[in-house]
């Protein structure tokens, strides 16, 4: 893919990134490096510029279609994907799971497949069951991306996250990054653990002791329970939603408790750092995990969170589609 339809290629001097993405999916982030990570964000802060054009395209993917299926419901991620394939100029297919033959009983490879044939280049899968992203892309030779798999991963919410952090501090490295919630059920959390631990940051995960056992230390973060204990510690504050959908009994005796516990009232926010960022990757409980107030303070970066989900997008349509293209070249 001609690097020339970037806006602005050479606003990240060349040393400082790695040479070619090489990766025809984007699975989870767990399997890429840090040096990979870095150049999703790099890219993804050039196509931020196209947003703030008066004509809101490139030709980078025009010729090329990409088809968002989506098995679990979803506003926001479909919706940017929808929006970043458009402004790479590619073609959208847009398939839910009450509108596809799966509720037929038609099974998830053979709709693939039957896409495949029609000649789709990229596929957005969003699935309840964890590898469903990586069990296509075994099998396709359509590039895949993974839109939300299970409680396994969400890479690209992990990668506007990052990018929004490092668009706001300037830097990943060093920073003290609390993630407040679910856990135990979260594929955003497990994603943005990856992705910060492998930038350099010091992750702490807060919650009851059912939503963040102490197994997560494995992944190089610490384990706490007492959210007022950190909170003059953080630079970010994470804030994620109680995951209902994928609970088979209650984990805590009611959201008022939770709340009284783990929630981010204004008093809590008032003890945070001036300069700390409130995040959450949505939907928000306004009430519950974030007070309604805070989440629309000047500290809040919620929605700039959603407009660089878009900027990321296209970044990471942009260089799968590429890596794709250049692995059918040598296979023919």
């Amino acid at each position: 893919m001609n690097s020339a339809l970037l806006p602005s290629p050479s606003e990240t001097p060349a040393a400082s990134r790695p040479a070619r993405w090489l990766r025809k999916d984007l699975l989870g982030i767990q399997e890429l490096t840090a040096e990979e990570i870095s150049l999703v964000l790099d890219t993804a802060r050039q196509f931020r510029r196209v947003g703030t054009r008066e004509v809101k395209k490139v030709p980078a993917l025009q010729g090329r279609t990409l088809v968002n299926l989506f098995v679990e419901p979803s506003t926001r991620t479909r919706t940017s994907f929808e929006l970043a394939a458009a402004r790479l100029s590619a073609d959208i297919v847009n398939i839910s799971a009450s509108a596809s033959s799966l509720t037929k009983g038609e099974t998830l490879k053979d709709t693939a497949r039957n896409l495949e044939a029609l000649h789709a280049d990229i596929l957005v899968l969003r699935h309840s069951s964890a590898g469903a992203a990586q069990f296509l892309a075994d099998r396709l030779e359509a590039s895949v991306i993974n839109g939300g798999d299970g409680a396994h991963e969400h890479p690209t919410q992990a990668l506007l996250d990052t990018f929004t952090i490092r668009e706001k501090k300037g830097r990943v490295a060093g920073l003290h990054v609390v993630i407040v919630g679910d856990i135990l059920f979260s594929r955003v959390a497990r994603s943005d653990i990856h992705a910060l631990t492998k930038l350099g940051a010091r992750v702490t995960l807060v919650g009851p002791s059912t939503l963040v056992p102490r197994v997560f230390e494995r992944l190089g973060v610490e384990v706490r329970h007492d959210l007022d204990a950190v909170l003059p510690e953080a630079d970010v504050f994470n804030l994620l939603r109680i995951q209902h959908e994928r609970q088979r009994k209650e984990y805590f005796p009611s959201l008022g408790e939770y709340t009284a516990l783990f929630g981010l009232t204004k008093a809590r926010a008032a003890r945070l750092r001036p300069d700390c960022l409130i995040m959450h990757p949505g939907p928000i409980n306004r009430g519950v995990e974030i007070d309604s107030e805070v989440a629309d303070s000047a500290r809040s970066v919620i929605l700039d969170q959603v407009a660089n989900g878009l900027a990321v997008r296209m970044a990471v349509l942009y260089l799968c589609a590429g890596a794709g293209a250049r692995q059918q070249a040598v296979a023919s």
